[in-house]
């Protein structure tokens, strides 16, 4: 069995794909949608509170900050320098 690999597990400069999201509800899963967090795009942690709460990453040339709670249902995987050329 494989473990989902969350936002919230990530390091301050690391790079990331969206894969998806664990099962929510249907009207927060659009509202992280609008916001750009659309399968396959790349982004980079920026920055994260001493507590993991919030963060922010950057994600097609701006800024967003979000909840712990909304970075634990994001499932991603990590990306290397070469991969995001």
């Amino acid at each position: 069995m494989t473990s989902n690999i969350t936002i919230s597990s990530m390091i301050i400069g690391e790079k990331a794909r969206i894969k998806g999201f664990m099962d929510t509800g249907g009207s927060y899963r659009e509202k992280l949608l609008s916001m750009g967090l659309v399968k396959g795009t790349e982004f980079t942690l920026t920055k994260k509170a001493p507590l993991g709460d919030p963060i922010e990453i950057e994600i097609m040339g701006y800024k967003l900050s979000l909840r712990k709670k909304e970075a634990e249902i994001i499932e991603i995987e990590k990306i290397n320098m070469e991969e995001s050329k």
